[in-house]
């Protein structure tokens, strides 16, 4: 198990109900954690329209994960 940082965006954060979490997961890549979090959390954003970022970098969804990483995932943004 590793422990990592999530920090969640605009409708991902409304879903939550928090701007953010320490998460203890097997999850060794993105994609599984957000697999993970969408189970438990009830996160409705397909998969497919978020962006990913691990340590303050866009990363692929097959990314590793180690212990101590922060993850945000990130929602498209609409507007003017």
């Amino acid at each position: 198990m590793i422990q990592v940082k999530v920090e969640y965006f605009a409708v991902l954060r409304e879903q939550r109900g928090e701007a953010g979490e320490l998460v203890e997961t097997a999850a060794s890549t993105p994609a599984d954690l957000y697999a993970e979090l969408a189970e438990r959390h009830g996160l409705q954003a397909p998969r497919d329209t978020l962006r990913v970022a691990v340590n303050e970098e866009f990363c692929a969804w097959d990314a590793g994960l180690a212990n101590g990483d922060v993850v945000v995932f990130i929602p498209p943004v609409a507007g003017g």
